[in-house]
């Protein structure tokens, strides 16, 4: 089974690959997807348009995403939850089954 672990952000998302094959773990790959400046729904399409390609290059058989914590600041966690929405929500446009963890 290849698992998919999503560090949701705005600005960096980063991702992790790891093979299990019995007891075994393996990594397989990691990286980052940059959304960059600019306006809020541009950079939500770049994380999922990246995690897209993410899912397209890595073929996961399952998903694991990091649960958000509420900031000091209420706004950013209101935008971390929009950029975890986007990558959830590519995700499941791949039929990934996705599991929730906290960090």
């Amino acid at each position: 089974m290849r698992i998919l672990g999503i560090d949701p952000g705005l600005r960096i998302t980063g991702f992790g690959l790891i093979e299990q094959t019995g007891q075994k773990l393996a990594y397989v790959a990691s990286g980052v997807i940059k959304s960059g400046e600019g306006e809020l729904p541009q950079r939500l399409g770049v994380l999922f348009a990246g995690l897209n390609e993410v899912i397209a290059t890595w073929q996961p058989d399952t998903c694991a995403v990091e649960i958000v914590f509420v900031n000091v600041n209420p706004q950013s966690t209101l935008l971390l939850g929009q950029a975890r929405g986007a990558v959830i929500c590519a995700a499941v446009s791949n039929k990934l089954p996705v599991a929730e963890y906290t960090a």
